[in-house]
């Protein structure tokens, strides 16, 4: 399949910076800048173009693992609730537990993608100080120089407003950086950052937006990549919105399993089934922009809040629209809660509107969500599941012939 994975990515870092800012309490964009600050330091030194932007990937994936730290560590601990109920801005970021753990997950879940350089230990180490007071004790003759860029631009962001930032502040923030060479921060990544980073460039960026920065000096690719590859690829992609809500883990890749296994039914092709796949672990990419306070809400949901949670199917097109090479898989993906009678949402499409493979997912997205087991709720039967979506037949809302075929295709 082919893909531009830097264009998807870039796509991928809106979602990111929503969950950044609901978790941690950064200011949006955090990502981006991290990569632009990253992307002038390794330019500076003398990285190669596929260097470049297989780490500038990095940078905007080195928070990738906050979600699933969240939920698979952090609300294990005895003092979770304690700090999960602090407010975003008081919420200790340097925590070593936090640090530690969602590097070390980060760090695994990188391998899925398919970077063509050596990215290894870039995001493990990228909260390592210099003189080994960070969260693993590593020192920076034992990091590489990634990394050590990656922490550098990380703990600029962090603590400096560079969005806003005056001549006279970015000044005092050399100075910082200058300040902790060779204790926080490795000598050579503080030299990189003095040489490649001026107040012109952070002036540049405030004007023209990290992403048209990004697309401007960094030239993105559409490459082929494997099934296994768009597997990997999409793999992490749904781990990362599925671990935004304990209620819904697992529920992108049960989609994208199931909508493998129908596309097969179907007699697809081969480079449709993988891309079908790819748009079922892609339909609630939208989610990660959604407050958990509203997906993890057990009771009812208030009009605005029900208006909130149907959103997420038009932020799902709006993330996924700059990428290159993937029209079909948009539309597959960001209509699933649309009907036949036209009272779906969020564009209110009719039958005639609706291609075969927008009304599949629909139906294998509603067939997901009543058998899987949610804090809340026992997952139903095949049986149970396949009488309610009958009755949604009845109703005009989803087609009879596909909801006919899922009951013997995934019953066996």
């Amino acid at each position: 399949m082919r893909l531009d994975l830097t264009d998807m990515l870039y796509s991928l870092s809106f979602a990111l910076d929503k969950v950044e800012t609901e978790i941690l309490g950064l200011g949006t964009g955090h990502g981006k800048r991290v990569a632009c600050l990253s992307f002038m330091m390794g330019k500076e030194a003398g990285f190669r173009e596929e260097e470049l932007r297989d780490f500038v990937g990095c940078c905007i994936l080195h928070d990738n693992a906050l979600t699933e730290f969240i939920h698979e560590e952090l609300l294990k601990s005895p003092d979770a609730k304690d700090i999960l109920d602090l407010p975003s801005d008081m919420m200790d970021i340097n925590s070593m537990t936090m640090q530690n753990r969602h590097s070390i997950i980060g760090e695994q879940n990188i391998k899925l993608m398919p970077f063509r350089t050596d990215v290894k230990n870039i995001i493990l180490y990228h909260h390592e100080n210099a003189d080994g007071t960070g969260a693993m004790g590593k020192t920076a003759s034992e990091t590489g120089l990634k990394s050590q860029i990656l922490h550098l631009a990380d703990m600029v962001d962090m603590t400096s407003k560079l969005t806003t930032m005056t001549e006279n502040e970015f000044e005092k923030l050399s100075v910082w950086v200058q300040e902790r060479s060779g204790k926080m921060f490795s000598e050579a990544a503080v030299q990189l950052f003095l040489k490649a980073v001026n107040y012109d460039k952070i002036r540049y960026l405030q004007e023209m937006g990290e992403l048209a920065y990004l697309n401007k000096e960094l030239q993105t690719i559409v490459c082929d990549y494997s099934d296994e590859e768009i597997h990997n690829i999409a793999g992490l992609f749904a781990k990362i919105v599925d671990y935004k809500s304990e209620f819904t883990q697992a529920h992108s890749l049960g989609v994208a399993s199931k909508a493998e296994q129908m596309a097969l039914y179907y007699g697809f092709e081969p480079e449709k089934v993988i891309r079908y796949y790819f748009a079922g672990a892609m339909h609630d990419i939208g989610k990660l922009v959604v407050s958990n306070d509203i997906l993890e809400k057990p009771g009812k949901l208030t009009s605005d809040e029900y208006t909130e949670m149907k959103n997420h199917a038009s932020a799902t097109y709006y993330i996924l629209s700059n990428v290159k090479e993937i029209p079909d898989i948009i539309e597959w993906a960001s209509n699933h809660h649309e009907k036949l009678n036209g009272l779906g949402y969020p564009r209110g499409l009719s039958a005639d509107d609706l291609s075969f493979e927008e009304r599949l997912m629909a139906c294998i997205d509603i067939y997901q969500a009543l058998t899987e087991k949610r804090p809340y709720k026992d997952g139903m039967t095949h049986g149970k599941a396949m009488s309610i979506m009958r009755d949604m037949v009845d109703k005009g809302e989803l087609d009879g012939n596909i909801v006919r075929d899922m009951d013997v295709v995934i019953k066996c």
